[in-house]
């Protein structure tokens, strides 16, 4: 035959493109062509390709005109997994009878020139662009098979080379072939603090009874929180705990996580769907690249989306770059990052718990109780500090809570709950089931992700409640983003309460849990 067609998988984002990779071998001037806007690494393909059937002792149709076309023609390519199906269909374009198993298959995988597989990143995202294109059958390297088994439905094929795919679509026998070497990058050391989160209990911390419910209403929720206080006053340990009350991530959010980690190229041989939420927490030197996504030549996903379902904790906030906080309020309010760079658009979910930490002040010393107040800094030092917390950045957090250090008698009450991550993860896990039940068939989870218009229209408060917020917003102590928010603040409490609809009660705790006031006592008592 002189055509053969072989299919694989193009992303741009999160969002998979089924190429069409055809083959014409014909009469000719001699000559390689591979059209259909590949870009540098791509055409680079070409070479790898030939020298990868020869030395898998194949014949290369070496006197005859040979064109590759990636279909559709009008979108860019990039990548070395398109290595595979272009040999696979040179090879078949030239052979005497055509692969009886190339129908309805698609390949994923680069060559080395021995002829032998190497595996790459984006494999599950890959397969569930197949699959949702009605495929059933994908081929990949071998210590990529698990990973994309994890897509219910598909026949996974894992092989070590070229001419074992071959083989196997020949329907021969398979040959022997040398092991795939792993991605390089693997993760070559490990450390304690990949466990850290589950060794950590709230169990384990004292007092911060004011922000422990404003961390369980914020898990409850799905709400973004800014703890402030001075410097050793327990916001980064609480922050740390908060992945620990979380349940545990649904199939569809599990599939959504593995495959975001899967385009990072942080998936290794022998990773399952991760079922945990995750934890993330980048230093303040961190780029806008690193933490929402981009980079040279391919799009890879941010801390911001690698921590989807979970918490991405941002401690020292105002020593971010000012164009950092700036970039993080979009994602803030769409929970999902769009990266436009020329003809490229590329989108990543980004719906994690973001939860700001900030010292009051440079030194981290200040403090409202005056006998504890050590700063040093001057108040024009103060002002730059706190000017780095843009009004419209912190509009889009939920809860703001403010944690003053453990006084002694703090320490010492015998009779202060210390409630355990499992304790409070069991309300939490009652109140999302309620949100998954109200909002079932809806493109959104939970309470902080509903669209405000929606909130109005079909889940509103009573109407003391309502016109108690209006009260507050034409009173200019609330904007209208801040009524959207404490609106879905006051269902998260009454999901927490078992109440079917937020009252005057709930709205007064949402609002005292926006403006930063400080907790009444029978809250605090009535949550334990």
């Amino acid at each position: 035959m002189t055509v053969a067609i072989t299919h694989t998988v193009s992303l741009q984002g999160t969002l998979g493109h089924l190429i069409d990779v055809q083959a014409d071998v014909s009469s000719g001037q001699v000559a390689l062509n591979l059209v259909g806007r590949p870009d540098a690494s791509l055409n680079e393909a070409k070479e790898r390709c030939r020298m990868a059937v020869l030395n898998s002792g194949v014949d290369w149709p070496s006197a005859k005109r040979i064109t590759i076309l990636l279909s559709p023609s009008d979108l860019k390519k990039r990548g070395t997994h398109f290595d595979l199906a272009i040999a696979v269909a040179v090879v078949a374009a030239s052979a005497d009878k055509p692969l009886a198993g190339l129908a309805g298959t698609v390949m994923i995988g680069e060559l080395t020139l021995t002829g032998g597989l190497r595996s790459v990143p984006g494999v599950l995202p890959m397969v569930l662009a197949a699959q949702a294109r009605g495929h059933r059958r994908v081929i990949v390297p071998e210590p990529q098979a698990r990973e994309a088994a994890m897509v219910p439905g598909m026949e996974v094929l894992g092989f070590r080379s070229l001419g074992q795919v071959l083989a196997e679509l020949a329907g021969e026998e398979v040959p022997d072939a040398p092991p795939v070497a792993p991605m390089s990058a693997q993760r070559l050391l490990s450390w304690r603090g990949q466990d850290r989160q589950e060794e950590s209990d709230l169990a384990d911390l004292k007092g911060m009874q004011d922000a422990r419910f404003a961390v369980e209403v914020a898990a409850a929720g799905g709400h973004h929180l800014m703890l402030s206080g001075p410097k050793g006053s327990g916001k980064t340990s609480l922050a740390e705990r908060i992945s620990g009350v979380l349940p545990d991530l649904g199939t569809e959010e599990m599939l959504e996580l593995t495959a975001l980690h899967s385009l990072a190229g942080a998936l290794e041989p022998g990773d399952d769907l991760i079922r945990r939420p995750p934890f993330s927490a980048p230093h303040h030197s961190s780029s806008k690249a690193a933490l929402l996504g981009g980079g040279s030549g391919r799009v890879r996903p941010g801390e911001l989306s690698r921590a989807h379902g979970g918490v991405l904790f941002l401690d020292e906030f105002p020593l971010l770059a000012s164009d950092v906080i700036e970039a993080l309020r979009q994602p803030l309010e769409s929970g999902e990052v769009t990266i436009a760079r020329g003809d490229e658009t590329a989108t990543f979910p980004a719906r994690a718990m973001v939860v700001l930490a900030a010292n009051p002040c440079p030194c981290g010393d200040f403090s409202l109780r005056q006998h504890l107040n050590r700063c040093t800094c001057r108040e024009a030092a103060r002002r730059d500090y706190r000017r780095k917390l843009t009004g419209p950045m912190l509009d889009r957090v939920d809860i703001l809570r403010h944690v003053e250090p453990l006084t002694k008698p703090e320490a010492r009450d015998p009779l202060a709950k210390r409630e355990s991550s499992a304790d409070v993860r069991q309300r939490v896990t009652a109140a999302r089931s309620r949100q998954a039940s109200r909002f079932e068939g809806r493109g959104w989870r939970l309470n902080a992700q509903v669209p405000g218009p929606q909130l109005v229209a079909e889940w509103r408060l009573t109407d003391a409640a309502t016109r108690r917020l209006e009260d507050e917003l034409y009173a200019g102590r609330v904007t209208f983003r801040g009524v959207v928010r404490v609106h879905r603040l006051a269902w998260t409490l009454a999901d927490l309460r078992n109440v079917d609809q937020p009252g005057l009660d709930e709205l007064e705790t949402a609002l005292r849990l926006r403006s930063g006031e400080p907790l009444l006592a029978a809250t605090l008592e009535r949550a334990g």
